[in-house]
């Protein structure tokens, strides 16, 4: 079975971005192995908020031909070329590409609603954070409100210079 993971960035305070959507606040720090990060990732899973942000950069962070998956109601495909738009169940989307064959991995990119969705649906095997030292003291929070208490157990951890802290987990109460 193919892992689905949530790999992200937050504060200290446990914001993903800030009030405006903005993620500034994250220092470059050239020992973070991205390629390594990406190399792994075939697909993408993404909320509509995190599309536009996306769309708004110079380009996605994952390597072309990287299948991508946006949940929304209202994305229109003409505005959304390469994309696949999911319209309903995000869970069972995410459980079809779990199931698909091959080793290449599922980023759940960004957004803390789609997150705690698929965390109850029992469809998220890793949470990776790496927490930067900076106190946002609101904005979007790394998972939505009303989330159910979920057990993590550590995997990996590494500190890097720039006092960033990456956390890796695993999520033993996914679906296998």
């Amino acid at each position: 079975m193919r892992r689905l993971r949530y790999s992200v960035a937050a504060s200290l305070d446990g914001y993903i971005a800030d009030v405006n959507g903005g993620f500034d606040w994250i220092p470059h720090d050239s020992t973070v192995d991205f390629a390594a990060l990406f190399d792994r990732v075939d697909t993408v899973m993404m909320g509509r908020r995190t599309f536009d942000v996306m769309q708004s950069q110079s380009g996605p962070p994952f390597k072309a031909g990287t299948r991508v998956y946006v949940v929304s109601r209202e994305l229109l495909a003409e505005s959304a070329p390469g994309v696949t738009i999911v319209r309903e169940d995000p869970v069972s989307v995410a459980s079809s590409l779990r199931h698909e064959s091959g080793s290449g991995e599922i980023w759940l990119f960004g957004g803390g609603r789609l997150f705690a969705t698929l965390l109850a649906g029992r469809q998220v095997d890793a949470v990776e954070v790496t927490v930067v030292p900076v106190l946002l003291g609101a904005g979007i929070p790394l998972l939505h409100s009303g989330a159910d208490r979920t057990a993590l157990s550590l995997t990996d951890s590494q500190v890097y210079a720039s006092g960033m802290v990456s956390l890796h987990y695993s999520v033993p109460s996914a679906a296998h």
